[in-house]
């Protein structure tokens, strides 16, 4: 029926020929439409889109495009939009800023992953936020702002916007208009009434005094008005037919009864899978392969394609058993799919592509006017939608006739997916900044259809995070709209009959029902149902809380009594929900967690409860007092058990009993919490607590305008004692049940009994609960007799009798009483001092009060703060305010330091011990702290901490004071001190909780003191209780007991107080103790000779200490003398970590060590001047950088302080990855092992791998790696330990040596052995130290001492693996594989790699200028720079076997031939490789492997080298350059050290012409700064002429024009990682431009920066994976092209840092911390971040001393790890 329907309500006759297309604009596009999915096959294509998108356009604009674009462009490109074209051209200003125009809002819409910022200050809710720039130019010193990224579109910058601010916070982009003022609707009328149905009808003016309008032809406007009308047609009628929610037919005759617009239904059916967070990529893509036969390529896009959009067709076909069976398969796995017909999927794709068109329109202009578009565009969405029939299917909500079309959309937002909500959420955005009245009239649409909204939301929604719910925080949040919604729509009504009707689970066929008006209160609630099991309620609660807290509502909620009356109703709904009875007897035996679910309802109304509390405060008298009146009566109906609404099985009626108590009798209610049911949950009661809280309605004078004296009277008039009593009794059980909970009755209740006790005393949450129910009960005080009240709670907590003299209890045994006791004794306390909600404190006094409470026990972070305050004032505005005026922040200062409040010193006066949200140790604690400060300030040894007033002057709880003369009172202080007394006497000790209970009941009495000393002081010596004693009698008592020396002082200045008013009584009463002579008391004498006792035992040991030296020394004299008989010794290294042995020659042993691949060393960029620039001014010495001093305070900058990344160099000032240069590098941990206990170790590293096969270890086998075990660094090898060297130094000059060298040279005989040992490429390296010379494992066996070579062969063999894989990194000349000397070369690569990462690690570091390089090295680093020449050294003796010396005089004769200038000379041959094109430090290396004795000599002469050759490589470097590109420096600096630079330069580079272009001063600049790393590696500065045969052989060499000049020189600056900005918003600002990912081509959602390069890379994204390599993520693929092993990233969203290392990695502390000095992750707290210069340093020197491989391995063997770190 549903397909001949459709076929009917076609636009076009079944008559008409397709081919006859209309020539009307209109037509045509109607025609398109209506044809296009038979005509295309169903298929949607590219082409598709293009042609619809073509078709809107000419229909839109008809024969005005020239209007929309630039005559030169009369259409659009094909594919192409209208709004980005219009920008790229510059059209009419678009693309730019917009004008200023005063009254204007801002109205940017947030796209995704965009930072806007929210000022408490300033803003009027949470809600109000400014983007980027308007918050830049607007000024916000010292408020409270907040950071957030934008996590989907369609959020708007609320600048500009009246009724968002609190004041005009200036913007100069949106000045507001002078005269104007909130714009809230103040009409008299408070009723809430049904909108009349006109108003959709009525249209919205033109936006006024808008200064762009352009001329506009009426015809235009027309044209535009019908398109846009149609194509929102055609998006409902297509929609009509689109389910609600995903699912799946049983059966082939089911899915042909589905809703469909074919009107030939044909058999041609859709797959089509919605997207969801529950499933990974993985799953979906292998799921596509599997069911539809797809190569994994097709899959993965068509899972990225879900993952975008929201959903997506997998197959389409006429089998239609075979797409059934593929939904079924796919529905089993709960991912959302359907089947549907083409004719309706392909109709969808269109939807999309017009929904697309739409918000496009809202981006584009008609001229200089940018508003017409959008008004065309409201009018159209806010027009009723014509309709054929009477739209009576099913699957069409049945609403009325005229019905806008706006109204549809809102309901059909469930029926869309991802992206398309995400459109249409923008396009309500950008039209709600149109003008007041569109944003009320959609505001308006909104309300009319909420209901509905919210069952889609509740029931049905699959994409709640997209859901058009969210809209509501937009509107119901200005005050205007929400008065009008309220008013004309009563939607607060509506939506507390959805709360009712969810909760009461009164759900059909997933809608909410509406009960009927007359219909009776649904009473029950099924805690286990399904509504309070999901978590979507809590925004609903959200939603009217946002409501009712705008003013205008506020005002309305307090004048019409039937706001009040229909919240109550909601509030009885939830009285004593899930009610407890303590499980006596036998464990309970189910523990369920029910109890989570009605926390969180019940709390989420508790907030509620507290805005329609503060609603009150705009009530008159009589208002107010209806309100009490009409919560009263539903208590007490709920109580009484006069309504149906508590479990009769469960409650009962309140039975009442006389008690005794002292001398009179009182009627209480009579109730057993240990018998009966309590539930936590009253919020009826809390209900009239918040509305107590205003008792500035309650005063006196208030009160006299109703006829009423006080508020006795006020509810005298709404009920009698006995209701008051019964009242009040439900929140007494709680508190008494609490008690019994934390004394430990009701443990058998398990765990959940806890957790809600935990909930309901949490210091963030008690405000809503706990609190209120306190206040009742202070209340009672005032209302009834408080004798009366102060004996229910007594009886309530079962304490009766103990207050009557019994010590024995029949139900608590000893500690559970004394731990009632106190329990009880805190809530007297709080009641009658506590005078927050009493005198109802300001919120910024209350907030001072809480944090100085806080802040009093000690430091503490800003966070531990937060938790120990409500989050109502946490939330609130003035919180961090006051937090600046009574505390002192303490900046962070080390790496692990994080930022800490401290209490100004001036207010601990202030601090009360018994403050009632203190805890029994908190309150000891801060009444240490209290103790301390006094006595250090008065010097008494005890001090007394006397309380302060209470300090309620006025209002009705001004009376509270006076209940300290209560007789009840006074038996309850005076039996809380005699039964300890009787206790302690009987037992000999003092029972358990006495010290708190003392300290109570004494606190009880002081404040007597302090508030009515007179009355009870004559009170205290006129009542007589037990043994015919007073409360002086007792005090007395305790006054010099042995017990209660503690209370000594207390007990002395409670007696002088009384003594005061009757001195008689306590002089008759109190003992006078015989003072000991000297006034020395019997204490004093014991420490004193104890003290004495000490210093007699500490002169014996100085005595024997001084014995022992001298017997000592005796020895050490006998081993002098032995020392010198015995030449040989064994030399002692310490021990081995494992068997803890001595290490010494007696066994091979060695050190902990790691050799890792690295490509860390810099090349200087050729081509880059500011890395010229940098150097010429660097400051002379490197252990100084040219920057300026790290900051002393923290944060470093002011909060206004920007900085704009678009301007940073590339990459972040990265360093270009393509300049680094490859090696290992040697690290060292330090400890040592014997040769046999490292390869049992290493044995037991394999053995845990092959027990613990699914852990992924931070070490790997295969790389032979292992964990230290003492300090779990990572480490491969195991290094032997080079002894000091004992030469002395030549005394030869140099001269002479150097003709020595050359006449040796001359006389030597060709040595043919030697030379076979040589490259034979003639660099003059040997064979023998490559780490691929296949002549090494055979050499190795023949060794003697096969043993001390493992530890050398684990070094060879670490190396040979990195060199077998990294032979295209290496740059230097050398053999193939196979062949002798080929692979790394160990003195370059290696050793020399090792010291060169060394010194520059040490650069900028601020060493003193006294000091070298070499002064600042660890014991390890020099003990490795000594280990690793002579590890080459024993290389060296292996090949040249059975030569004198161990053939080290020929490696010495072989390493001088190259070195005199003379070389080229005497050895002419063609493949001869010239000395300068090698650096000279390789020769000094392996000098002093094999020659240290004429390392001297080398030395100066390689420094000469090395000068020579920096004058080369700079001529190359130079001549890139250019001079007016560089730093001018105007005079020589380093005159001292080169003399006539201009001789020596020239006499290097004779015919180069960058002397002349660059200037002396700048080319000795440059060649100091490149010759300081060779002397700091070096640490010797020679001069010397003799390099002029260096010159001639390295200008006549052939390799020298195959390498362009064939010196390179490395980066002699200071290392420093990439540049991230001060303040980390500023690195979100024009991140489209600095964070886009180079391969994809996108802004990466989770975008990894990079902090070598400053590249940045999608992290996690299946955009960039490598497929090829099992998923290999972007930034392990990074990492081999820039960092070689190792990786390091800032995760700019998770704003940590990535240690990646190998296939593995760890997260490492964020270099950021928020402006309280605190970490923020994934800025969950949305606070600005700014860097902290310790944190940064700390990675910096992490990745210079290649300690990153040992961090990821710490952070993987401290925790399980399961892997999987490639795939970032």
């Amino acid at each position: 029926m549903s397909g001949i329907m459709g076929f009917f309500n076609s636009k076009f006759p079944p008559t008409m020929n397709p081919r006859d297309r209309p020539t009307d604009p209109l037509s045509r596009l109607r025609f398109a439409l209506e044809t296009m999915p038979g005509s295309r096959k169903y298929v949607f294509t590219p082409a598709t889109r293009a042609e619809i998108l073509s078709e809107l356009y000419d229909a839109f604009w008809g024969p005005y495009a020239h209007l929309f674009l630039p005559l030169s462009n009369s259409s659009l490109p094909m594919h192409a939009t209208l709004a980005p074209v219009q920008a790229e051209l510059g059209f009419a200003g678009a693309g730019s800023e917009h004008p200023v125009v005063p009254g204007r809002p801002c109205g940017h819409i947030f796209t995704r992953g965009e930072s806007c910022f929210r000022c408490k200050d300033c803003a009027l809710d949470e809600s109000c936020v400014l983007c980027s720039r308007c918050f830049r130019s607007s000024s916000h010193k010292d408020h409270n702002v907040s950071f957030f990224i934008a996590q989907q579109s369609g959020g708007c910058c609320d600048c500009g916007d009246v009724e968002a601010w609190r004041q005009n916070i200036q913007c100069p982009f949106h000045p507001l208009i002078h005269n104007s003022d909130r714009v809230f609707d103040s009409a008299p009328d408070t009723t809430p009434r049904v909108l009349p149905k006109s108003f959709p009808d009525v249209d919205i003016p033109p936006v006024p005094h808008y200064p762009f309008r352009a001329a506009f032809p009426p015809e235009l406007r027309d044209n535009m008005g019908r398109t846009i009308g149609y194509a929102l047609d055609f998006l409902l009628d297509t929609l009509d037919c689109s389910p609600d929610e995903p699912s799946v037919p049983s059966n082939e005759a089911d899915l042909r009864l589905q809703p469909t617009a074919d009107p030939m239904q044909k058999d041609q059916y859709s797959v089509v899978i919605w997207n969801d967070d529950k499933h990974s990529f993985d799953e979906v893509i292998q799921l596509i392969c599997d069911t539809t036969n797809r190569d994994r390529k097709e899959a993965t896009a068509m899972a990225h394609a879900i993952d975008e959009h929201g959903r997506e067709i997998i197959d389409m076909n006429t089998n239609v058993s075979r797409l059934l069976e593929i939904a079924q398969i796919i529905s089993k796995i709960e991912i959302g799919v359907t089947i549907r017909r083409a004719y309706d999927t392909f109709r969808e794709q269109v939807v999309i592509v017009i929904i697309e068109w739409l918000l496009d329109l809202t981006r584009s202009r008609f001229g200089t006017d940018t508003l017409i578009i959008r008004e065309v565009l409201a009018a159209e969405l806010l027009s009723p939608r014509p309709r054929e029939g009477n739209g009576s299917a099913s699957h069409i909500p049945d609403l009325e006739k005229d019905t806008c079309r706006i109204d549809w959309l809102f309901l059909y937002h469930a029926r869309l997916w991802k992206k398309p909500r995400i459109s249409l959420k923008e396009i309500y955005a950008s039209l709600l900044t149109l003008s007041h009245p569109h944003k009320v009239a959609i505001g308006s649409h909104f309300a009319a259809v909420y209901p509905r909204i919210v069952d889609a939301y509740l029931l049905v929604d699959r994409e709640a995070e997209t859901s058009i719910k969210y809209f509501a925080l937009q509107l119901f949040t200005v005050p205007s709209v929400a008065s009008h919604i309220v008013r004309y729509h009563d939607l607060v009504a509506r939506l507390l009959d959805i709360i009712i009707n969810f909760f009461t689970n009164q759900i059909v066929n997933k809608r909410i029902l509406q009960a009927p008006a007359n219909a009776p209160e649904a009473t029950e609630l099924d805690v286990d149902s399904f509504p309070f099991k999901s978590k979507r309620f809590m925004p609903v609660f959200s939603d009217l809380r946002y409501l009712c807290h705008n003013e205008p509502v506020q005002q309305l909620i307090a004048k019409n009594p039937s706001f009040i009356r229909k919240f109550a109703k909601v509030c009885q709904l939830f009285m004593c929900v899930h009610p407890n009875k303590r499980a006596a007897t036998n464990h309970i035996e189910y523990e369920t967690d029910a109890w989570i679910s009605v926390f969180n309802v019940t709390l989420s109304l508790s907030r509620v409860i507290k805005v329609y509390g503060e609603a009150f405060t705009w009530a008159t008298p009589s208002q107010f007092f209806n309100a009490i009146m009409i919560v009263v009566k539903d208590i007490l109906s709920v109580c009484t058990l006069a309504n149906d609404k508590l479990d009769k099985n469960k409650f009962s009626k309140p039975a009442y009993h006389d008690v005794l108590f002292g001398d009179v009798d009182y009627t209480i209610i009579d109730f057993d919490v240990l018998e009966g049911w309590v539930s936590f949950h009253h919020s009826l009661h809390w209900l009239l607590a918040e509305l107590l809280k205003n008792v500035d309605i309650l005063s006196e004078e208030s009160l006299s305008r109703m006829g009423v004296a006080s508020v006795r009277n006020m509810f005298m008039r709404i009920a009698t004692e006995d209701d008051i009593l019964t009242l009040i009794d439900f929140p007494l059980r709680v508190l008494a049940m609490v008690a019994q909970i934390r004394s430990g009755l009701w443990v058998r209740n398990g765990f959940p009994i806890r957790g809600q006790l935990l909930h309901y005393r949490d210091f963030m949450l008690r405000e809503l609960c706990y609190d209120q129910d306190l206040f009742i009960l202070q209340t009672s005080l005032i209302v009834l007799d408080p004798n009366t009240v102060i004996v229910s709670i007594l009886d309530r907590f079962k304490l009766l009798q103990f207050f009557r003299g019994a010590v024995v209890h029949p139900t608590y045994e000893g500690p559970q009483l004394s731990s009632m006791v106190e329990e009880v004794l805190y809530v007297i306390i709080t009641l009658l001092t506590e005078k927050g909600s009493a005198t109802k404190l300001p919120l910024p006094v209350a907030v001072r009060r809480e944090i100085i409470h806080a802040l009093a026990a000690g430091p503490c972070t800003y966070t531990d703060l937060v938790k120990r305050v409500s989050e109502r004032m946490a939330d609130d505005v003035c919180f961090e305010h006051v937090l600046r005026q009574v505390a002192n922040f303490r900046a962070p200062e080390a790496t692990s330091d994080i930022g800490s409040y401290e209490l100004k010193d001036t207010l601990y006066d202030e601090v009360n011990p018994f403050y009632y949200h203190y805890a029994r140790n908190r309150r000891e604690e801060v009444e240490g702290i209290l103790k301390a400060r006094l006595k250090k300030k008065t010097g008494e040894v005890d001090p007394v901490i006397v309380p302060k007033p209470i300090g309620i002057e006025t209002g009705p709880f001004s009376v509270l004071p006076s209940l300290l003369e209560s007789e009840v009172l006074l038996q309850v202080m005076f039996y809380a001190i005699y039964n300890i007394l009787v206790l302690t006497e009987a037992a000999g000790t003092t029972p358990p909780s006495s010290e708190a209970i003392l300290d109570q009941a004494f606190y009880l009495v002081m404040i007597a003191l302090v508030e009515r000393a007179s009355v009870f002081s004559h009170l205290s010596a006129l009542k007589v209780f037990e043994d015919g004693k007073n409360v002086i009698d007792i005090i007395c008592a305790m006054e010099h007991a042995e017990h209660f020396k503690p209370y000594m002082a207390r007990v002395g200045w409670i007696l002088g107080e009384m003594s005061k008013f009757v001195p008689e009584e306590v002089q008759a009463r109190r003992k006078v103790v015989p003072v000991v002579e000297s006034g020395v008391d019997s204490e004093t004498l014991k420490k004193r000779a104890a003290k004495a006792r000490q210093e007699a035992i500490m002169a014996q040991m100085k005595a024997q200490q001084a014995s022992f030296a001298i017997n000592f020394e005796d020895v050490d004299d006998d081993e002098d003398e032995d020392m010198e008989e015995t030449p040989e010794e064994l030399v002692q290294y310490g021990s081995c970590i494992v068997c803890q042995e001595d290490l010494n020659d007696s066994k091979p042993w060695g050190t902990l060590g790691l050799i890792q691949p690295s490509r860390f060393l810099r090349k200087h960029p050729d081509s880059h001047s500011a890395y010229l620039n940098e150097l010429m001014g660097m400051q002379p010495s490197l252990d100084r950088g040219s920057q300026q001093p790290p900051p002393s305070t923290f944060p470093s900058v002011d909060m206004n302080h920007h900085e704009d990344v678009t301007q940073f160099a590339p990459n972040f000032d990265g360093f270009p990855a393509q300049y680094t240069r490859f090696g290992l590098h040697t690290s060292m941990c330090g400890h040592m092992m014997h040769m046999e206990c490292f390869q049992v170790y290493n044995t037991s590293v394999r053995q845990r791998h092959r027990s613990h096969a699914t852990r992924n270890h931070p070490e790997n086998i295969l790389r032979k790696e292992y964990i230290c075990p003492l300090c779990k660094s990572l480490g491969n090898v195991l290094l032997p330990i080079a002894r000091p060297s004992t030469l002395p130094a030549t005394t030869v000059p140099f001269p002479d040596w150097i003709r020595a060298v050359g006449i040796s040279i001359l006389k030597s005989k060709p040595d043919t052995v030697m030379d076979a040992l040589q490259f034979r490429n003639g660099t003059g390296e040997f064979v023998f130290w490559s780490s691929q010379d296949p002549n090494y494992p055979v050499q190795i066996r023949r060794g003697d001492n096969f043993d001390m070579f493992k530890m050398l062969d684990s070094m060879m063999n670490a190396a040979k693996v990195v060199s077998q894989q990294t032979r295209h990194l290496r740059e230097r000349p050398e053999p193939d594989p196979g062949e002798r000397g080929s692979g790394i070369y160990l003195p370059e690569e290696l050793v020399g790699y090792t010291i060169a990462s060394i010194e520059v690690a040490t650069r900028g570091t601020g060493a003193s200028a006294s000091t070298n390089v070499a002064d600042g090295l660890t014991e390890t680093q020099i003990r490795m720079v000594r280990s690793l020449p002579g590890c080459l050294a024993s290389l060296a003796q292996i090949e040249p076997e059975g030569r004198p010396n161990g053939g080290k005089e020929a490696v010495k004769q072989a390493i001088a031939k190259h070195l005199p200038p003379e070389w080229s000379r005497t050895s002419p041959m063609s493949y001869s490789y010239p000395l300068l094109l090698r650096d000279p430090f390789m020769v000094l290396i392996e000098t002093a492997a094999v020659a240290p004795s004429m390392l001297q000599h080398i030395l100066a002469l390689c420094c000469y080298a090395c000068l020579a050759r920096t004058v080369i490589g700079m001529v190359y470097v130079l001549n890139k350059a250019r001079s007016s590109n560089s730093v001018r420096i105007a005079s020589r600096k380093h005159a001292d050290v080169f003399g006539d630079v201009w001789m020596f330069f020239m006499s290097v580079v004779r015919h180069s012409p960058v002397f002349e272009m660059f200037g002396k001063a700048r080319i000795e600049k440059l060649l100091y700064v490149f010759t300081l790393p060779f002397l700091q590696r070096a640490v010797i500065l020679c001069r010397s002429t003799r390099f002029s045969g260096w010159c001639a052989h390295c200008g006549h060499s052939h390799a020298t024009s195959q390498l362009n000049c064939g010196v390179v020189l490395d980066y002699p600056g200071v290392y420093r990682l990439a540049r991230l900005p001060v303040v980390l918003d500023d690195l979100f600002n024009g991140r489209d431009k600095v964070m886009r990912c180079a391969r994809c081509g996108t802004v990466p959602m989770d975008a990894a920066i990079c902090l070598v390069c400053g590249t940045t890379c999608c992290m996690l994204s299946h955009c960039c994976m490598d497929m090829d390599a099992n998923g290999r993520g972007e930034c392990n693929m990074h990492t081999r092209e820039c960092g070689g092993a190792t990786g390091l990233y800032f995760i700019v969203k998770r704003c940590s840092v990535l240690y990646l290392y190998a296939n593995n990695g760890s997260f490492a502390q964020s270099p950021y911390l928020d402006v309280h000095g605190e970490v923020d992750i994934s800025m969950r707290r949305g606070r600005r971040q700014y860097i902290h210069t310790p944190r940064w340093e700390d990675i910096r020197k992490t990745w210079l001393n290649h300690g990153i491989p040992t961090a990821v391995a710490r952070k993987l063997e401290s925790t399980v790890d399961s892997g999987g770190w490639e795939m970032l």
